[in-house]
């Protein structure tokens, strides 16, 4: 347990200390004017307290990502702690930040809009589609999940000969999504999220306990122990582990929400609480649910045989240690998590969306009837992605999210490096997330299916020759005085 405990207090110093570093290496300027107060349209861009925007912030980039993520992850043993504590802090952390506060002094623009500003128009148009295709699989990942659980809960209560329950379950679902995505701000997502936010902290802090009162046994992290113990061979530590836990350390997904925050925010000193700490938070709960699953099956081995006789099923493990250790109030919060806490990122996926595609077209979404231009058609095409498989889904959201992570970070870099800054605080985590990125591609089943010995040393090629792009760019950008 003292790995676990050390984790947590690194976590926790490393946002009153990492994250003033970020802060003041960004140069926050608290007289300047906020988005939220020069373009208030009582719709996307609204000021609210740093509390909600905290909670909303939160709830947005968690979800079930650092739960489902972080159980997938301690099946390859407690270097998922590793992944876990320095990818929050030196990637996640800086990449939330960044992709919200670039937003911020950019008028509240979403991502595509950002990155194309500091990396070309040919990545803007690029960014814009590949942003949109993401948030699509998103969303329709977050109907698909709740939407099989809530069919196994509920039954055959379907009784129209042409739609069965799952598509029921579906339909409601994308009511709700519809209604969430078209209205303003602080009607639903600013009133229900803290409360979902809260539920999943409460479920996380009531594991937290319930380890130190069983006197859990989490595995500790020494030099045997630091090493790949997935049960499937073809399961590499890297860089499937950099891939499975996405939210508990970093994830792309986070900045295509961060936008959505940054209309809110009334002034600059709010974007480390809000930004910065939602990541720390997230990763923390993460921890614990990593924890959590390597301690209550008895170990790692024990957990790859339970997981792999329940198909790997994340969900059937967050029923089951909450059953046990947090009795039938945790058996409560376990459905509520796996159902509600999906559900809520799947509709800011697609209000983010709608946001992206209105910064665009330039359509002006004061008015509810533009709202619904958009909208409309966006679920109409999410509608026929939940036909596919849902294994296919999964596996290519997996990959794309890390890939606009990594180009959200070199973004990052890019703009510290043209203002004079310390770069190396994106640039060394852009780094490392392209060569995690491009070998993963070259060795996952859904990609080229090559062997480590080629997919390393290409992934290494690649992350060199961006790292030499980067600085040849920037010192012509430099000599040119632009």
């Amino acid at each position: 347990m003292i790995t676990f405990l050390l984790s947590l207090l690194t976590l926790l110093v490393a946002y009153f200390i990492y994250g003033r570093l970020v802060e003041r290496i960004f140069d926050i300027d608290t007289t300047r004017e906020t988005p939220a107060l020069t373009k208030n349209d009582g719709v996307d861009y609204m000021p609210l307290p740093t509390w909600r925007i905290f909670m909303i912030q939160f709830l947005n980039i968690a979800g079930l990502g650092p739960i489902f993520g972080a159980i997938l992850g301690a099946l390859y043993g407690p270097s998922a702690f590793l992944w876990i504590v320095f990818g929050s802090i030196f990637a996640g952390s800086v990449h939330d930040y960044f992709s919200g506060m670039l937003s911020l002094r950019h008028g509240g623009a979403s991502i595509p809009e950002v990155v194309g500003h500091y990396m070309g128009n040919g990545i803007r148009q690029f960014m814009r589609l590949f942003s949109v295709i993401l948030l699509l699989l998103v969303g329709v990942v977050f109907v698909l999940g709740p939407a099989k659980i809530l069919t196994g809960l509920s039954g055959n209560v379907a009784s129209f000969k042409a739609l069965d329950t799952f598509d029921l379950w579906v339909i409601l679902i994308f009511v709700y999504y519809i209604a969430a995505t078209i209205l303003p701000i602080d009607k639903i997502i600013g009133k229900i999220y803290p409360l979902f936010g809260a539920v999943l902290l409460i479920m996380a802090l009531g594991l937290f306990f319930a380890m130190i009162a069983y006197g859990a046994p989490i595995p500790e992290l020494t030099t045997t122990t630091i090493r790949n113990q997935h049960s499937q061979p073809d399961h590499f530590l890297y860089p499937m582990l950099f891939i499975t836990i996405a939210c508990g350390a970093i994830s792309g997904f986070h900045s295509t929400q961060s936008p959505m925050m940054a209309r809110c925010l009334t002034n600059e000193s709010q974007g480390r609480p809000v930004f910065f700490g939602a990541m720390i938070t997230e990763g923390a709960v993460a921890l614990i649910w990593a924890a959590a699953a390597m301690s209550f099956f008895g170990g790692i081995e024990s957990l790859n045989s339970a997981m792999a006789e329940n198909g790997n099923n994340a969900a059937w493990a967050v029923q089951i240690i909450c059953n046990s250790w947090l009795g039938k109030i945790g058996g409560a919060l376990a459905i509520l998590g796996v159902v509600a806490c999906p559900i809520t990122s799947g509709d800011t996926a697609f209000r983010s969306a709608r946001l992206i595609i209105a910064d665009v077209t330039k359509l002006n979404q004061k008015a509810i009837s533009l709202r619904l231009v958009i909208t409309l058609p966006l679920f109409a095409v999410a509608w026929w992605v939940t036909r596919l498989e849902f294994g296919t889904i999964w596996r290519y959201f997996g990959f794309s999210n890390q890939l606009l992570a990594t180009l959200v970070l070199w973004t990052a870099a890019i703009y510290l490096r043209h203002q004079h800054k310390n770069f190396w605080i994106a640039f060394l985590p852009a780094i490392f997330m392209s060569a995690v990125c491009t070998t993963y591609i070259l060795i996952a089943p859904e990609g080229f299916k090559l062997g480590t010995r080629i997919a390393y040393p290409i992934g290494i090629i690649v992350a060199v020759s961006l790292s030499l792009v980067f600085f040849l760019k920037s010192a012509r950008t430099q000599k040119s005085g632009t």
